[in-house]
Order: structure tokens, then sequence, then C-alpha cells
């Protein structure tokens, strides 16, 4: 952003200073050069009434003389000639001038001008007192040297001006951006640090406009609630593990104990309320894992998906083999960014899904790949599979098709949706259930970045 503001803040003044500089520097230099040339033809006139006495009257004319030689002083070449076209006065070298010109001078008794090489030449008529034609001409040369020099400085000084004029503007526009830049790169920083579970983080609200420091604010102000509320429910799942694991380990204890002492029977009975006691168990075991994956604070990590992938296979396959189901992997190298513990947990949950749901000589195939900016994880199986109702409901807790507590594709939804990613099922070609995962890929730490915030974060 802070880029953006600073190349606008330049385009806006270059364009100001387009629109000001280079027309009043087209104006200066036009008036300028409007200024040289009247000058010239004012030296030409000057010259002309002074030479009238010496062509028409033919007496000596030393105010010609002086002028003449006052004017070669200047660096102007003059030359002085008769209706005959003949040179009678000038500075030495004289003006090349063609006679077609100068037949049309005297002839019509108006000025011409003409650029000469480097010199502006001027040709005036020498008029008769009595204004009856004209006796000669004047031919005045002058350098325009002088003046390119002067036109140059002068584009020279706006073009100073205007280079200044962006040099400010440039630092002026770089103070703003960082001004505005940086709060908000700050407050980035600690929305990026509280997404990946860091709940400490705070976003300093000391610095830029008010709006910036409003919204630091209020994002500080909703960061706190939220940590407070997720330690809440994190205080109550461990308060809740506790009072109701406790209890029920008492009564199994008790159940045992009178079993050892109980006639067939009863032995029976208080085998069926053990095994009720089992189930309760691991229900309750199921929905504690299903409210720690919907309260993930775990700060995310980048993972080798396909190193992780590898081991819970290794892991898993001699439960696979024992029951005669093939597990296989087809994995490519991948990483993606997730809580750091969370991908074993999904693994876990649809190897163990996978497996209970097939008989002896099924097969389990698990692929993993990098897919746009995706990491995308498939576990497919050939067993009986889900119609679309089940597949539809099948997110939900206690939704089963097997007999199991319906908890395991629930952690598996809530902990991929908690990393940014997507679950979904399909049918397996020939028959059976597809997971597909997707997660987003691993990206570039980005810790120095955050600066204050990230500091701040630590020591909260």
């Amino acid at each position: 952003m802070a880029r953006r503001i600073v190349l606008a803040v330049l385009a806006l003044m270059a364009v100001v200073l387009g629109v000001v500089a280079v027309p009043l520097g087209l104006v200066a230099a036009s008036q300028d050069m409007h200024d040289f040339r009247d000058e010239a033809h004012v030296s030409a006139t000057t010259v002309a009434n002074l030479a009238e006495e010496r062509l028409d009257d033919g007496r000596p004319a030393p105010a010609l003389d002086r002028t003449i030689r006052q004017l070669s002083a200047g660096g102007d070449v003059v030359s002085v000639v008769n209706g005959t076209g003949r040179r009678i006065a000038g500075t030495p070298g004289g003006v090349p001038a063609s006679s077609a010109r100068l037949s049309h001078v005297m002839t019509t008794g108006r000025t011409v001008a003409y650029s000469a090489g480097s010199r502006y030449a001027v040709i005036t008529p020498v008029l008769r007192d009595s204004g009856r034609g004209s006796v000669g001409a004047v031919v005045l040369a002058r350098s325009t040297a002088q003046i390119d020099r002067e036109i140059g400085v002068l584009w020279a000084v706006i073009a100073a001006i205007a280079g200044a004029g962006l040099l400010a503007g440039a630092l002026v526009a770089i103070g703003l951006a960082r001004w505005v830049s940086r709060p908000l790169s700050q407050l980035e920083g600690a929305a990026q640090a509280l997404g990946d579970g860091e709940l400490s983080a705070r976003s300093p609200d000391a610095g830029g406009p008010g709006e910036v420091r409003s919204l630091a604010a209020n994002f500080n102000l909703m960061a706190a609630r939220l940590e407070a509320l997720v330690r809440g429910h994190q205080a109550t799942m461990a308060d809740v593990s506790h009072q109701l694991r406790t209890p029920l380990a008492a009564l199994r204890l008790r159940l045992d104990l009178l079993a050892q002492d109980s006639d067939a029977e009863a032995a029976a009975e208080l085998a069926g309320a053990q095994e009720e006691i089992a189930r309760l168990s691991r229900l309750v075991n199921g929905l504690l894992a299903v409210a720690r994956a919907e309260n993930v604070t775990t700060p995310q990590v980048n993972l080798a998906v396909d190193n992780l992938i590898r081991t819970r296979v290794a892991a898993w396959r001699p439960a696979a083999d024992e029951r005669d189901i093939g597990l296989q992997a087809f994995l490519q190298p991948v990483s993606a960014r997730m809580g750091e513990g969370h991908l074993e947990q999904i693994m876990d949950n649809l190897i163990a899904n996978a497996l209970d749901a097939l008989p002896p000589g099924g097969m389990v195939s698990i692929s993993a790949a990098p897919v746009g900016d995706r990491a995308r994880i498939i576990v497919a199986d050939n067993g009986p599979g889900m119609s679309e109702q089940q597949r539809r409901l099948a997110f939900r807790r206690f939704t089963t098709s097997n007999g199991g507590t319906g908890l395991g594709l629930a952690i598996v939804d809530r902990l991929t949706v908690a990393s940014g990613g997507t679950a979904a099922l399909s049918d397996t070609p020939g028959g059976g259930l597809t997971v597909t995962i997707e997660l987003p890929l691993a990206r570039q730490e980005r810790a120095p970045r955050r600066g204050p915030a990230a500091e701040r974060a630590r020591s909260g």
C-alpha cells in the first residue's frame, strides 16, 4: 500500500507540474525569442534610417559608421547595399543575401526575416524621405547562441524546480505512506498472529491516522474478548473432562468389584452396565475432542504433509494387516499450514473409519499432492460407501453408518475448517467412499514484519 500511495502522489504532482511548468516554459521561451527578434528588427531599422542620408543624398553619415561599429562590437554582422545591390558599408565580411530577397525587399518596401544557420537575419529597406520607393537595403544578422543559452537555462531552471518539487513530494508521500501503512502492517501482523492461535496478540494503537488508531483499538478489544471467551471454553472443557471422567472411572471400578462377588445372572447384568459405561466414556471423549476441534487455538505451522501421512500409514499398517485390509499411499512432496498435531488427528480418524467400514480383503488408498494454492489429500476405500443422504449428514455429530460414535468425521471437518481448508465426501469409482481434504499450502513466515505486534504478543 505504501508504494501505491507514493506512486499516486508522484503521478499527481507530475501531472500538475506538467500542466503548469511546461506551458510556463513555452510562454517564457516564446517571449524571450520574440524580444530577441524585435531587438534585431529595431537595430536593422535604425541602421536603415541612418543609411538614408548616404544613399539618397550622397552625404557622409558618421552616425551610420558609429552605429555599425557598435553593432559589430556586440557580435552583429551588418551590410548596407544601394539600389543596385552593391555593398557600400557594413562590418567586415558582411552578410550573404540573395539578390532575389534584396530585390523583393527594395521593390515592396517590406522587411524580410529568416534564419541563416546559427544567426537570425533581417533585411529591411532604406526608404527615401519622400516615401517614394527605396534606395537600398540593410542586411543585419544576429547570432542566436546567446538567446539559445538563455532559453536552455530557463528550461534547466524549470526542470530543476520540477525535480525539486517531485523530490519534496516523494519525501512527503513516503512519510505519509509510512505513517498510514506502518500501523496497518502492525494490525495485519496482529490479525495473522490471532488467526494462527496466538490469543494474546495485540496491535499498537498509538500511531497513524485517527481512523487506523480506532480500528486498532477495536481490534484489540475484540481480541481481548475472544481470548477471554476461548480461555473460558478451554477451562470449561478441562472441568467437564475431570468432572465426567473421574466418576465414570470410579463407577466402572465399583462395578468390577460387584461382579467379583455376584452370581452368574448378576454378573451378566453388571457386564452389560460396564459396556454402557465404556460407551458413555467413548462418547465423552469424542465430545471433548469435538469441542477442542471447535475451539482451536493452536498456532499454525508449516507441515510436510507427505512425510506425516507416511508416518501415520506406517503406524496403522499392523492394524490393517491384522484385518487383512490393504493400506497404500501415493504421495508427492507437499507442505500445508495448519495447527500442529491436527493433521495427525485427521488422518487417524479417516484411516480408523475406513478400516472399520471395510471387510477383509478391502483396500484403502491415500494420496497427497499440491493442486493450485492448495494441498489436496484423498483417502479412498472400496467399502460399502454411503448414500447421498448419509454423505450430506456425515459431518454432523453422532451421525454414523457403522455403529460408531459418529464423531470421527465431525472432528475431521472441524479441524480442517479451523485451518482454512475444506472437507468433502464423494463416491469412489467402482464403489466405496472418498474423503477429499484441501488445506492451504505452506507460506513463508513473516515474523520480522510483525515487529512490535509480535513482541507485544509474546510478552502479553
